[in-house]
């Protein structure tokens, strides 16, 4: 059987001499760090690099540039730390998922020391998928990032002497037109029934990621026809469409129909997301923001009706609208929606795109 590219780093790159052959990643980390979890205490291997900056056991694989150090230690745990060792792609993926929201999250604390810490994990994740897909083949590192130079140069002709700027969408339509030529190459004259029954029909909400939560899966796809001419021309056609909706709405609640109140609701958060995306205000970020605003609106509330001895549960919903706005006054403009307007994207390098953010 052929070795593993991590078995054959575990020969390339052996344990430093003196650290016994059952250490792991959780006891003695490359460089020294020491997990100092309760119940385990290590020091830096025998033999490690004397550079402060970086002090590696002897034998870690060098790296050209600060980056590819994550690369390289995902290769190094990979080959000398069994957990390391057996994980998939797949495996990987609720990490993955978990820590790509940990870093959204500190960004919207605001904390700069957490976000560094949040990137970090989040960038061991994406190393260990790059090492895992060279482990089987798959591609390489530097397929990646050629990958990703590539497009970068093609969605951007005009800063790369390429030609003029072009519209987001009118580029991607051209990219997924080139996919499905390469595709049809490779594989021969497809069955085009074929093609329709598995969706992949090459049209223009072809590639939308199936694990898009449903509120930016509706921003996607308008932003994806929009790319085609098939958008308002302005926020007020697509107000006069939530309007619509909402009028809908109030029959089916008016109706006994659960099923048809389900699809009129959705037919509205549908016209709201097209309004917030014209209106240049991303639904996803607008909505937490309108969601923090609310808890830390009720967690306020909460707090004031304990300060007078207001039971919660218990309270009337009239006290508790008493307490809600005394809170309201109490934040003051800057808390009620004014300067802080992270969410539109006017003056963004990317704001000509129809709202459309990469």
């Amino acid at each position: 059987v052929p070795l593993t590219w991590s078995q054959k780093d575990a020969t390339k790159y052996p344990l430093s001499k003196g650290e016994p052959e059952s250490a792991t990643a959780r006891d003695t980390l490359p460089g020294g760090a020491v997990d100092d979890s309760p119940g385990e205490a290590s020091s830096a291997p025998a033999g490690a690099s004397s550079d402060p900056r970086a002090p590696l056991p002897d034998g870690f694989p060098p790296a050209a540039g600060t980056l590819d150090r994550a690369i390289s230690l995902v290769a190094w745990l990979r080959a000398h730390c069994p957990w390391d060792r057996k994980q998939t792609s797949i495996s990987l993926v609720p990490h993955l998922l978990e820590e790509a929201h940990e870093v959204v999250d500190a960004i919207h604390e605001g904390d700069p020391r957490a976000l560094r810490g949040e990137l970090g994990d989040l960038l061991l994740n994406l190393a260990f998928q790059v090492v895992i897909a060279e482990e089987e083949g798959h591609f390489s590192r530097e397929e990646v990032i050629s990958e990703l130079e590539s497009k970068m140069v093609r969605r951007h002709p005009h800063l790369f002497g390429r030609g003029e700027k072009e519209r987001w969408e009118v580029i991607k339509a051209r990219e997924r037109s080139s996919l499905r030529e390469a595709s049809s190459e490779v594989s021969g004259v497809a069955s085009e029934a074929s093609g329709a029954a598995s969706g992949q029909t090459g049209g223009t909400l072809q590639g939308l990621a199936a694990g898009l939560d449903p509120l930016h899966r509706a921003h996607r796809v308008q932003e994806k026809v929009s790319g085609v001419g098939f958008d308002w021309e302005d926020p007020s056609g697509a107000l006069a469409k939530v309007r619509e909706e909402l009028d809908e709405v109030e029959e089916a609640l008016a109706g006994s129909d659960p099923d048809a109140l389900a699809e009129e609701v959705g037919d509205l958060l549908f016209a709201v997301v097209n309004l917030a995306r014209l209106a240049r205000a991303h639904p996803v970020p607008s909505l937490e923001r309108a969601n923090r605003k609310f808890i830390r609106r009720f967690n306020a509330l909460e707090a004031l009706a304990h300060e007078r001895g207001v039971p919660i549960p218990g309270a009337s919903l009239a006290e508790m609208d008493k307490l809600w706005d005394e809170v309201k006054r109490g934040e003051g403009p800057s808390s009620q929606g004014g300067s802080h307007d992270l969410d539109r994207r006017e003056g963004s390098p990317d704001s000509d795109r129809s709202g459309s953010a990469r």
